[in-house]
């Protein structure tokens, strides 16, 4: 995780940036006491969109626990797909 001041961050905007979408890493930008802002990588926010997604309902969180927890004990298997 990466932390700069706004004078910081105004300075090298391009390597902070660079930084966020090449290593995906986190940047808190701080301004002021208690505020601040948090700049992710499009590709981080997608993912954490989609897994929000995923648990938004009970039901889902379910399916995926259910899902994971038989790949883990060796109970899955595979299916081809059928091609047109």
């Amino acid at each position: 995780m990466l932390t700069a001041t706004i004078s910081d961050f105004r300075k090298d905007i391009k390597q902070y940036l660079d930084r966020v979408t090449k290593n995906f890493e986190t940047l808190i930008i701080n301004r002021g006491k208690d505020t601040g802002v948090v700049i992710i990588s499009l590709d981080e926010y997608n993912s954490l969109t989609a897994t929000q997604h995923e648990l938004s309902s009970r039901v889902n969180e379910q399916r995926l626990d259910s899902a994971i927890d038989k790949l883990s004990k060796g109970q899955s298997f595979q299916k081809n797909l059928i091609e047109s």
